[in-house]
């Protein structure tokens, strides 16, 4: 069924594989993140028409906690900064924040996904944002799935044989979200 995605055709509820006219299957490099001020999960993609996608690759920037805020924006900036310059990136795809606790979480949040999305806006990339629910609906099928489930579900459909970081299979997923929902 995911094969048939990938490759652009449209997939019923009853399982059958119907051609699509209008879907085009997206093609390129895709740097999926999961922003975090301690823990970024970084992931970049290639999606191919007709083929599985490739992890080429990933990482957790991890900044100590007794680091200071700047100093760790700075990290996650850098980070995405390096793989954009070397990687050939179609579009960049980030994970909305959602649900908080307090508003001094949204904002430690929201100044970790400015400092990764400064990176691309730089290099005059687009940038796509996808609710948590929608990628797990996208990448799982189910939008409560656990984040154990998605990571089974992520190295499932890259046949990745190591198992990821719960952060690197959640950018992972934004990126496969995004190639998966992509309409030109």
């Amino acid at each position: 069924m995911w094969k048939a995605k990938l490759e652009g055709r449209n997939v019923p509820a009853t399982g059958a594989v119907v051609p699509s006219a209008q879907r085009i299957p997206f093609a390129g490099r895709v740097l999926g993140i999961d922003p975090s001020l301690r823990g970024s999960g970084l992931a970049l993609i290639e999606f191919t028409p007709g083929r599985q996608p490739v992890l080429l690759r990933c990482q957790t920037v991890k900044v100590a906690a007794k680091l200071p805020m700047a100093h760790a924006l700075g990290e996650i900036h850098r980070a995405v900064a390096q793989f954009l310059d070397g990687g050939g990136v179609r579009h960049v795809a980030l994970e909305q924040t959602i649900f908080v606790q307090n508003f001094q979480t949204a904002q430690i949040l929201g100044a970790a996904r400015g400092a990764a999305i400064s990176a691309a806006a730089l290099r005059g990339l687009p940038v796509f944002e996808y609710a948590p629910l929608r990628v797990k609906q996208a990448v799982v099928g189910a939008g409560r799935a656990s984040k154990e489930q998605m990571a089974r579900t992520v190295m499932s459909l890259l046949g990745h044989g190591r198992t990821l970081a719960l952060d690197e299979a959640d950018a992972a997923g934004v990126a496969l979200c995004h190639a998966f929902t992509w309409r030109e």
